[in-house]
């Protein structure tokens, strides 16, 4: 058996951990490329979201590269995720590809059904063993969050153009390589002392909240690098969600039904949006108003073409910009999205809060 799954920010490196750790083979896609996007365009339903494209783009270049299983998450409620596992079948059915494909399903409660076809996968490894590559896999991921925030951080200050950059790329690196948790502390203490290396300008940076759903939010090669772009015109963006907290809340919590963070969120979005419409919508809304009390200089909201949830969060969102006095910049990304249109709207968006700054400041000191 060889493993793939699909790419999502660097969601492979741990994945890759955990399943080396107990002995399975791993067949990573290559990083996403225009190739991805135009095989899996190619092949996938118009209409459909571009993550599905994509996946579909991935599992077609692990198959090139002698992947033959797939590993997939499920879904539940309104969002198409839930189809997505079907949707491919059918179409990898169709092109003659032989892939097994194991779907692991979120627990809601139920972990015993997840924890079984888990074992299943792993060759019925033994629960220590399990456990242990488990460890490991959390500890990359833990440590890749903190990574992404000290890259945020140092990327709208650096005083040489491309050292955070460096800075990043080494620690991915470094986190990959890591055999054992020990070995992640380890690598965990020099990626700090890399980014303490960083020479920064003395200067306050805008902050943006980037909220929506969450593959275009974690993926760069989706959101056509925005995180990496806004970092050039001085911005430093915080992410609603990263890939620890979806997996603590999601799984975790949510099977054993300790949902205290996530009522929090239900409750501040309540008097716009009342309950789950899937995916990231409800999420999109609260974390917005959030950054709005946090004094964020404001949200963008992104999310694939056609994506309901995060439509459903854009009619609203106008309204909590409004009340919340916080601007809020939607896009919705697909295949031919383009990247100097979108960089377009977003300079002018980010000089438009510079402008909306320095008036609020001027407006201080005049008092």
């Amino acid at each position: 058996m060889k493993v793939t799954f699909p790419r999502m920010g660097t969601l492979d490196i741990p994945l890759k951990a955990f399943f080396t750790s107990l002995g399975i083979e791993v067949v990573v896609p290559p990083p996403i490329s225009d190739k991805t996007i135009s095989l899996g365009a190619r092949h996938a339903p118009e209409f459909s979201c571009l993550p599905l494209k994509i996946n579909v783009g991935n599992y077609l270049e692990a198959y090139e590269m002698g992947a033959d299983t797939i590993v997939m998450a499920g879904g539940v409620g309104p969002c198409r995720f839930g189809y997505y596992a079907q949707v491919q079948r059918e179409i990898l059915a169709d092109l003659g590809i032989n892939y097994d494909m194991v779907l692991l399903e979120p627990p809601k409660g139920h972990l015993g059904e997840t924890l079984r076809e888990l074992w299943e996968l792993t060759g019925r490894a033994s629960p220590a063993r399990i456990f242990r590559a488990g460890r490991l896999t959390w500890a990359k991921l833990k440590l890749l969050d903190e990574v992404e925030r000290l890259t945020a951080k140092a990327r709208c200050r650096e005083k040489n153009e491309g050292q955070a950059g460096d800075v990043y790329r080494r620690a991915l690196t470094w986190i990959d390589a890591a055999a054992s948790p020990g070995e992640v502390a380890l690598a965990g203490e020099r990626i700090r002392r890399a980014f303490a290396g960083v020479e920064l300008k003395d200067v306050v940076p805008l902050r943006l909240g980037l909220v929506g759903e969450i593959y275009t939010v974690l993926e760069p090669a989706a959101n056509l690098y925005m995180e990496r772009f806004l970092a050039k015109l001085g911005v430093e963006v915080e992410r609603g969600i990263y890939l620890s907290d979806w997996v603590t809340s999601h799984l975790f919590l949510d099977t054993l039904r300790m949902r205290r963070g996530q009522r929090a969120v239900e409750e501040l979005a309540k008097p716009y949006l009342g309950h789950s419409v899937g995916g990231h919508g409800l999420e999109s809304i609260s974390y917005s108003i959030q950054y709005a009390r946090r004094g964020f200089a404001g949200v963008i909201h992104i999310g694939p073409l056609t994506c309901m949830p995060e439509i459903v969060a854009k009619t609203i969102l106008p309204l909590v910009s409004k009340e919340w006095d916080i601007p809020i910049l939607t896009l919705f990304l697909d295949e031919h999205s383009g990247e100097v249109g979108i960089q377009t709207r977003l300079e002018a968006f980010v000089e438009m809060l510079w402008a909306r700054r320095e008036q609020r400041e001027k407006g201080r000191v005049s008092r």
